[in-house]
């Protein structure tokens, strides 16, 4: 199914974030890279001007930059908005408040939006979703899914996480997710079946402490090393 760019929150993060969501080492940022539901982060192009290289898929790069940019504009004060009405739900640490949120995330935006075109040209944004990725198997090291699955709980079951999951261990060694809340700030209830299911099927899975803190109680990753 399309996406529809009106339904969209195209808001991304940037590399420091990406740092402490997923704690990210220098050796990791060295591997090959998946970003899954990258949407308007300006993590692939900070690397690329590191010199290393990130592949981001995301629906939302069938649309052009002009056109993801409006969408951010119609949406974010709104979000703001939402975030100044519910102060007991967030965290303000990395942030240090809704107004410097707001910032950031418009210098992400710019960011991703100077480096999008031609990174399209050089394959470095490709469009797609999960649960199918177009990847051959064991093409990345490393799969990073922020702010996508256990998030959107509510909207996509647990078979559609399990195959997700499965489908990003196809492809990368080692898959890192965050966060493990709900849009309500709860802990997802796909998580501990999940873990579960991923053992009983060979593969190393631990839920792990990050520096990095918006959501209330969002401070955890899971982590899925692939079995041998």
């Amino acid at each position: 199914m399309a996406m529809k760019l009106d339904k969209v929150v195209p808001f991304g993060r940037s590399l420091d974030e990406y740092r402490h969501m997923f704690t990210l080492t220098e050796n990791d940022l060295e591997r090959e890279i998946l970003g899954v539901g990258d949407g308007p982060a300006s993590f692939n192009a900070e690397m690329r001007r590191l010199g290393n290289r990130v592949i981001s898929v995301d629906p939302l790069y069938a649309f052009n930059g002009d056109d993801i940019e409006r969408q951010f504009n119609v949406v974010v004060d709104d979000v703001i908005s939402q975030v100044k009405a519910a102060p007991d739900d967030w965290i303000w640490k990395y942030h240090r408040s809704p107004e410097h949120l707001r910032e950031n995330r418009v210098k992400v935006l710019t960011n991703f939006l100077s480096d999008y075109e031609t990174g399209r040209l050089e394959g470095r944004y490709v469009v797609g979703e999960l649960p199918m990725l177009v990847f051959e198997d064991d093409r990345f090291d490393l799969a990073l899914c922020s702010h996508f699955l256990f998030l959107y709980s509510d909207h996509y079951s647990y078979d559609f996480h399990l195959a997700s999951v499965c489908e990003m261990l196809r492809v990368a060694r080692e898959v890192r997710i965050f966060p493990l809340l709900t849009l309500m700030h709860e802990q997802s209830p796909h998580l501990e079946p999940l873990i579960v299911d991923l053992e009983s099927r060979g593969h190393s899975v631990s839920v792990q402490g990050v520096d990095y803190e918006l959501q209330r109680g969002g401070d955890k990753m899971l982590r899925i090393c692939k079995a041998a």
